[in-house]
């Protein structure tokens, strides 16, 4: 198997609520077949009826919202950038779980969730600059 994502699909209880959000975020996205595909730098985030995902997956569907052990995160060039994302985030209807602060890394970053219960990151790490066009790259931690 190759090291690399390419989709993340977040299952999600209302669609037009879940893409309103992030269009309000600034995102873009096409629908298709009741499907809401983002572009984000190198892989797509997708957005699907959370009972869609779990049957498609063999899954069934417990509707347990909270934290389930996954977190998105975004990576961004400043600390006035994570304090600028948070706000949106906020205004867009998400609920900020920790505001920004120093981290134990020499970075900056705060927490919130989306309607949905997914919880997203947005960092400021020194440690791991981007690229002109947003992409990260691990650092060789020599290791």
């Amino acid at each position: 198997m190759e090291q690399r994502i390419s989709l993340v699909t977040l299952g999600v209880t209302d669609l037009a609520r879940a893409r309103a959000f992030y269009e309000r975020l600034g995102w873009r996205g096409q629908e298709v077949e009741q499907t809401v595909f983002f572009q984000a730098g190198g892989l797509a985030v997708v957005l699907w009826g959370r009972d869609k995902l779990a049957d498609d997956a063999g899954l069934t569907d417990r509707g347990a919202d909270g934290f389930g052990g996954l977190g998105l995160a975004q990576n961004v060039r400043s600390r006035a950038e994570v304090d600028a994302v948070l706000r949106e985030a906020a205004e867009a209807g998400a609920t900020v779980t920790r505001p920004a602060r120093e981290t134990f890394y020499g970075g900056y970053a705060g927490c919130f969730t989306d309607p949905d219960g997914h919880l997203w990151e947005i960092a400021w790490n020194p440690g791991f600059p981007l690229a002109e066009d947003g992409t990260l790259t691990v650092p060789d931690f020599g290791g």
